[in-house]
C-alpha cells in the first residue's frame, strides 16, 4: 500500500528530474492539443453552418482535421519513444532496486495521466482565448464578411478530450509494451544504445539510390492529369523510403568508404571528424531521416501556401473573367438593350463597365488524341485527351478583341487556353481547315500563364462567317448521332458578359440589379454570378491557406522537438566523450571545435537533403497547384526560394537554440 502511495510521487520526481526532455515535449502537447481543439471548435461553430459561401471552407476544415489527427498520434507516439529511452536507466535501475514491473506499470500509468490532464487543459484554455481570433483569421483568408461573435463548444471540448485521451492512451501501452519486453540490464544501458543499424548497407543504399531516383523521375515528368493525385503519393512514398534508407545506410556506407581511403582519414582533423561523424550516424540516422521529411513537407507546405495566398486573385478571374453573364438564344437583340442599361446602373452605382460584350458561341466536347491535328468524337477516348471546342463567328472575335482580321473560307483562328495547338491545319469531325493564326488572346477565355498545362485546356475555333459555322456544327452533330440537325443548328448561345471597374463594395448591389433586369429579357436563358463563383473560389482556397498555416506551424513543431531531443540525448551521451578527448591530449578548443564540425554536418545534411527534395518535387506541386487553377509558375519558384531562405534561418536560429542545451550538458 505504501508503494500505491509512492508511485505517484516517483512519477511526478520522474518528470521533474527529467525537465529538459518533458519542457519540450508538452510544449509540443499543448501545440497539439491547440491545434485539435481549433479545428473542432470551427467545425462546431454554428455559424459556418449558415454561411452558404463556407461550405468548400467547411470541408477543406473537416479533411485537415482528419489528417491532423493521423499526423499527431504518430508524432507523438515517435516523441514518446524518446522519452521512454531517457528514463530507461531509471527504470532499470528501480527493478534492481526490487520494484515490481507492475508497480513501475503503474508509474508510467499516473505520469501519462499527469501529463494528459495539464496538457489538455493548457491547450483548450490556449484555443478558448483564441478560438475568436483564429475564427477571424479563418473568414480573412476565405474574404468572407462576417461578424464573429464570441463562441465556445462543449462538443469540440468532449471530443478533443477522448481523442488525446486515445492518444495518451496509444503512448502509455507503448511504452509499457517497451519496458516490459527489455531486461532491466538492456534498460540501464538503453538510452547509450544508437538506433540499429541496418545490415548489408550497401544493398540498403542501393535501394534507397533507386527508390529516391524513382520518386523524382515520378515528380519531374509529372502531368496534370487524372493520375496526379495518385502519382503524387507515390512519389511521396518512395522519396521517404528512399530518405530513410539513404540516411540510416548511406551515410554510414558513405563515411566507411572514406575511412578506407588512407589519404583521407589519417590526417588528425580528419580521423576525429570521420569517427565521430560515423558514430553518430549510427546513433541518430533514423531521427535524421524524420528532421529531412519533416523539413520537406515544411517547406512544400509553406510554398504552396505562399503562392496560393498571393494568386488568389489570379485563380479566382481564371474561372470567372466577367463579374456577371447571362446567356440568351442566339438570336436576341440584347446588346442595344444592355449598353443603355450599363449605362443607366453606371450612374447609379458610380461603377464604369470595363467590359460589356456580347457574342455567339457553341460549346461542343470532342477527343483530340495527343500529337493529332484531328478533333474526333468524344466517346471512346481518354478522358485526359477530352476537350472542349468553343465555335465563334470572326465578326464577334473582331468586337471582342478590338480587330480587323479576315478568313478565307477554309481557315479558321484556334486559340488554346493550354498549350499550343501547334498544327498548321485542323481536321474538325472530317471538315479540314488551315489554321491561319494561333491568337494570343482573346478575353473571356484566359490563358494559362504556364502553357504546359493541357488537363483543364479548352480551345476556341473563330470560322469565317455564319455558313461556316453552321457547316462544322453539322459535322460535329452527324458525328455525334444528332437526330434534330435543325433545332441543334439553332442551339448556339449568345452571351452577354458584363466586367466592373470601380469599388468592391458596390459591385454586388450592381451586379444583382444587373442580374434582375437581364433575366427579365427576351430569350433569356440562365445567368452566372462571377463574384459569387470567385467567392466561393476564395472560401475553397482560404480554407486551404488556414490549413497550410496550421500544418506549417506543426511540422516546425515536429522538426523543432526532434532536433531538440536530438541535441539533448547527444549531450549526455557526449559527456564521457570529452573526458576521453582530454585524456588522449585535445585541447578543449580543439574538442569544441571536432564536435561543432560534427553537428553542424550532421544536422544541416537533412536540411540540404530537403532542400533537394523540394526542388525535385517542385514541379508536380505545380502541377497539383494547377488542378486548382494556380499557372504562374514564376510565382511559385519566388515563393519557394523565399519560403526556403525563410526556413533556412529558422533552422539555424532553432540549431542555435537547441545547441546551448547540448553545450550547457556537455560542459557539466
Amino acid at each position: 500500500m505504501n508503494k500505491l502511495k509512492l508511485l505517484p510521487v516517483m512519477a511526478y520526481r520522474g518528470v521533474k528530474q527529467n525537465k529538459l526532455v518533458y519542457r519540450p515535449y508538452l510544449m509540443a502537447c499543448f501545440f497539439s492539443v491547440f491545434s485539435y481543439y481549433l479545428f473542432s471548435s470551427l467545425l462546431h461553430n454554428d455559424l459556418m453552418e449558415r454561411l452558404p459561401k463556407a461550405a468548400y471552407a467547411w470541408l477543406m476544415l473537416t479533411l485537415g482535421k482528419g489528417l491532423l489527427s493521423i499526423i499527431l498520434l504518430l508524432f507523438l507516439l515517435y516523441a514518446g519513444s524518446f522519452l521512454q529511452k531517457r528514463r530507461g536507466r531509471e527504470l532499470g535501475l528501480y527493478s534492481l532496486l526490487g520494484l515490481e514491473r507492475k508497480h513501475i506499470g503503474i508509474m508510467l500509468f499516473w505520469e501519462n495521466t499527469g501529463l494528459y490532464l495539464v496538457s489538455v487543459s493548457a491547450g483548450i484554455i490556449l484555443g478558448f482565448v483564441l478560438n475568436k481570433l483564429m475564427f477571424l483569421l479563418l473568414l480573412r483568408m476565405s474574404r468572407l464578411d462576417v461578424e464573429a461573435a464570441f463562441y465556445f463548444s462543449a462538443d469540440a471540448v468532449m471530443e478533443t478530450l477522448r481523442y488525446f485521451a486515445i492518444v495518451f492512451l496509444c503512448v502509455y501501452i507503448k511504452s509499457l509494451w517497451s519496458f516490459y519486453r527489455m531486461k532491466p540490464t538492456e534498460l540501464l544501458a538503453g538510452s547509450r544504445k544508437g538506433e540499429k543499424e541496418l545490415k548489408r548497407i550497401w544493398l540498403w543504399t542501393a535501394a534507397g539510390l533507386i527508390l529516391l531516383v524513382c520518386g523524382y523521375h515520378i515528380s519531374v515528368t509529372s502531368r496534370l492529369d487524372s493520375m496526379i493525385f495518385t502519382d503524387f503519393f507515390l512519389a511521396v512514398l518512395l522519396v521517404v523510403l528512399g530518405t530513410y534508407f539513404l540516411f540510416t545506410s548511406g551515410s554510414v556506407a558513405f563515411l566507411r568508404f572514406l575511412k578506407k581511403r588512407k589519404n583521407i582519414y589519417y590526417r588528425p582533423s580528419n580521423q576525429v571528424t570521420i569517427s565521430g561523424m560515423l558514430y553518430r550516424m549510427k546513433k541518430n540516422a533514423a531521427g535524421l531521416s524524420n528532421i529531412c521529411i519533416f523539413s520537406t513537407m515544411l517547406l512544400i507546405t509553406l510554398t504552396c501556401t505562399v503562392a496560393l495566398w498571393t494568386g488568389m486573385d489570379q485563380v479566382a478571374y481564371y474561372d470567372y473573367p466577367y463579374d456577371v453573364v447571362a446567356s440568351y438564344s442566339e438570336n436576341s437583340n440584347v446588346m442595344e438593350k444592355a449598353r443603355e442599361k450599363a449605362q443607366d446602373l453606371s450612374e447609379k452605382y458610380g461603377q464604369g463597365a470595363a467590359r460589356l460584350d456580347c457574342y455567339n458561341s457553341m460549346k461542343l466536347t470532342c477527343g483530340r488524341p495527343e500529337g493529332s491535328n484531328a478533333f474526333i468524337i468524344a466517346s471512346g477516348v481518354e478522358f485526359a485527351d477530352q476537350y472542349a471546342v468553343t465555335l465563334m463567328t470572326l465578326e464577334d472575335y473582331n468586337r471582342l478583341e478590338g480587330e480587323d482580321k479576315s478568313l478565307e473560307e477554309d481557315e479558321v483562328l484556334l486559340y488554346s487556353t493550354g498549350a499550343a495547338f501547334g498544327c498548321d491545319s485542323v481536321n474538325f469531325m472530317g471538315v479540314e481547315a488551315s489554321v491561319k493564326e494561333e491568337p494570343e488572346r482573346i478575353y473571356p477565355f484566359p490563358q494559362a500563364k504556364n502553357r504546359m498545362f493541357n488537363f483543364t485546356a479548352q480551345y476556341v475555333m473563330v470560322v469565317k462567317d455564319q455558313q461556316a459555322f453552321d457547316r462544322f456544327v453539322t459535322a460535329w452533330a452527324e458525328v455525334n448521332g444528332v437526330t434534330d440537325l435543325e433545332g441543334f443548328l439553332h442551339s448556339g448561345v449568345r452571351q452577354l458578359g458584363l466586367l466592373l471597374d470601380g469599388k468592391e463594395t458596390e459591385r454586388e448591389a450592381f451586379v444583382e440589379e444587373w442580374s434582375v433586369w437581364c433575366q427579365g429579357q427576351q430569350d433569356f436563358l440562365r445567368v452566372e454570378n462571377g463574384l459569387a463563383g470567385r467567392a466561393e473560389d476564395c472560401s475553397l482556397n482560404g480554407g486551404l491557406l488556414f490549413i497550410g498555416i496550421i500544418f506549417g506551424l506543426m511540422f516546425f513543431m515536429c522538426l523543432l522537438l526532434i532536433m531538440y531531443f536530438k541535441q539533448v540525448s547527444e549531450g549526455y551521451e557526449d559527456q564521457d566523450s570529452f573526458g576521453i578527448m582530454r585524456k588522449v591530449g585535445m585541447s578543449d578548443a580543439e574538442i569544441r571545435g571536432t564536435i561543432r564540425r560534427q553537428i553542424l554536418l550532421v544536422f544541416f545534411l537533412p536540411l540540404a537533403g530537403a532542400f533537394l527534395h523540394t526542388a525535385a518535387g517542385l514541379v508536380m506541386v505545380n502541377c497539383l497547384l494547377a488542378a486548382l487553377r494556380f499557372f504562374d509558375t514564376g510565382l511559385l519558384v519566388r515563393c519557394c526560394a523565399g519560403v526556403a531562405a525563410a526556413v533556412a534561418v529558422l533552422y539555424g536560429g532553432s540549431y542555435v537554440m537547441t545547441a546551448k542545451t547540448y553545450y550547457r550538458i556537455v560542459g557539466k
